[in-house]
């Protein structure tokens, strides 16, 4: 399984690139490596232009640039299944330090009859915490040419699972694989969070 860290974002609200900044001892980026690396055999992070970022893991890691820079989340998707050797991969943003690694696995344990399994509650979508087939390729390209942007138009073009509210509860009952960091506030739940092992998802 190949997991695809977006990173091309211009965390124009945090004043520098946001995975640079630190929860602990760690980088925000090497937080998100740390949790994939469990379930990866590679992991991909998608730059806006291939630019390096001091990270690491016992897990290949390969830098790409966006096909398409400032393209949004979308191009970063389709950067990172393009240079993937596997035919699906897990995606997430490179803001998201409190993944579920169970939530992710049980994901990747239903995805081979779909191109895209997702999660949903209530009628929100986390297309940033999902798995992709390579399939998603081609009707990417398209909406990308057509200057489409938005990952859900993605969603009526292929095959998707949704995971509803009842399953995610099983093995992320507080969402936090799903809390990303926008700001300074976030950063500071986040390390109050961090510090407090009690609720950390499995």
């Amino acid at each position: 399984m190949t997991s695809i860290i977006l990173a091309g974002g211009k965390s124009s609200r945090l004043g520098q690139s946001k995975f640079l900044e630190t929860i602990g001892t760690k980088s925000l980026i090497q937080w998100v490596i740390d949790r994939l690396a469990i379930l990866s055999t590679e992991i991909i992070i998608a730059t806006a232009y291939g630019e390096p970022i001091a990270c690491s893991s016992a897990v290949r890691i390969k830098m790409v640039a966006d096909i398409y820079p400032g393209k949004g989340p979308l191009v970063g998707i389709y950067s990172g299944l393009l240079a993937s050797t596997s035919s699906r991969a897990i995606v997430v943003g490179c803001d998201t330090p409190f993944l579920s690694v169970s939530l992710l696995e049980y994901m990747t344990q239903i995805c081979s009859t779909f191109d895209v399994v997702v999660p949903r509650i209530k009628n929100k979508l986390e297309p940033l915490c999902a798995v992709y087939s390579k399939d998603c390729s081609g009707p990417i390209q398209d909406l990308l040419e057509q200057n489409e942007l938005r990952i859900d138009k993605l969603f009526s073009m292929v095959k998707v699972k949704y995971v509803e509210e009842a399953e995610i509860n099983r093995y992320d009952p507080k969402h936090l694989g799903f809390f990303n960091i926008n700001n300074r506030n976030d950063l500071e739940r986040a390390r109050k969070l961090a510090a407090d092992k009690r609720w950390f998802p499995k």
